[in-house]
């Protein structure tokens, strides 16, 4: 089919322009029922469709939410009054998206890589998933970096590179807009500087990949890790919001080109506050020649995850708290965070976040 270069960019734009980012719902069945097992949660379909309904479900969060990506369980469910997940956020102008690869695994001749698996039946498969409502695809690659091993391993940047661009063709054939996420690993003991040189080197592969495979830059969003500090390093060390942000837009201006609308960077284990701190302080040094924006998972879910616990009658805290942290990261996507927004001890949620449920 040919490609609408115009419709694709109109989407990506809907998912990040006007303060907006994105939800990472998409966990696969197995991540999200460790984090249920460690909450003490039970893991069964009908309790991860309850969880992801609550969030979904959260009066006004489409002020700041601008796409969900889905996994393939949620997409074919329903909310709580029988809609699909699908058709329920496109009608409140949320994009809805789905997750097509199928995990990362180790990368032959290199075991101690990963190499993301998927791509044999994925034209049948985005087929499907488009006539079920979704109308952007999100594609993980998992890039090592540890310096005592010399990784990334440029063979391992080369074929993720030729993995991903040939998801993202697929994609757009299909009429739907590839978010391109490359991830540098943030665990280790590595520096920022190492971080830095990872991470420009993997998006460097990337981008000519995408290239080389005629992929529309302006029918796409980069999906990305921020330029940090390794996480296993000693706190002390651990570089604050204002390198964060002056080496990550640093390693994106050398690399990124200006045609793709937007960056949407992910929280990667990061503290909810941290997240949004380095969003902020990003966003506060443009304007850039793409959108700065978020698609967090653990960031906006996990303290809504542990609020409900499972438990019906936590629904409306852990939607008071879901609200509360997309506000949150919505004033950061603008560059209007800061810390004196965050609850104090004892706190749950804003008095606006009472009044969104009390309403």
């Amino acid at each position: 089919m040919a490609v609408d270069v115009s419709e694709l960019e109109a989407t990506a734009h809907k998912m990040v322009d006007n303060g907006r980012g994105l939800l990472a719902a998409d966990e696969s069945t197995g991540t999200i029922t460790s984090r249920f097992e460690a909450l003490d949660i039970e893991s069964t379909e009908e309790t991860r469709r309850t969880f992801r309904d609550l969030m979904v479900t959260t009066p006004g969060i489409e002020q700041w939410i601008g796409g969900v990506i889905m996994y393939d369980e949620t997409v074919r469910q329903q909310v709580s009054d029988g809609t699909p997940f699908p058709k329920y956020l496109d009608s409140r102008g949320i994009v809805p998206g789905i997750k097509p690869d199928k995990g990362a695994k180790p990368l032959q001749f290199s075991e101690d890589e990963k190499y993301t698996y998927g791509l044999d039946d994925l034209p049948d498969r985005l087929e499907e998933y488009y006539e079920l409502g979704c109308r952007f695809t999100k594609w993980r690659t998992v890039i090592t970096v540890d310096e005592e091993q010399g990784l990334p391993s440029r063979y391992a940047l080369r074929v993720n590179a030729q993995n991903q661009a040939r998801c993202a063709a697929i994609a757009q054939n299909q009429g739907m807009v590839p978010v391109v996420e490359p991830e540098a690993q943030m665990k280790g003991y590595h520096s920022i500087q190492t971080a830095f040189h990872a991470t420009r080197e993997m998006l460097y592969h990337q981008f000519s990949e995408l290239v080389e495979q005629r992929v529309k830059l302006e029918g796409m969003l980069l999906k990305t890790s921020m330029v940090m500090t390794g996480f296993d390093s000693d706190l002390a060390d651990q570089a604050g919001p204002e390198e964060v942000a002056e080496r990550t837009l640093e390693c994106m201006y050398q690399v990124v080109p200006a045609a793709v609308p937007g960056i949407v960077f992910l929280s990667g284990g990061q503290s909810d506050q941290t997240a949004s701190a380095n969003l902020n302080e990003m966003v506060k040094r443009g304007p850039h020649p793409w959108t700065i924006s978020f698609s967090y998972a653990r960031a906006l879910q996990g303290v809504p995850m542990e609020i409900w616990g499972g438990q019906d009658e936590k629904v409306e805290d852990a939607q008071k708290a879901f609200h509360y942290r997309a506000r949150l990261t919505g004033a950061a996507r603008l560059g209007e965070y800061s810390e004196d927004m965050e609850a104090q001890p004892g706190d749950v949620v804003s008095v606006e976040e009472q009044e969104m449920v009390a309403a």
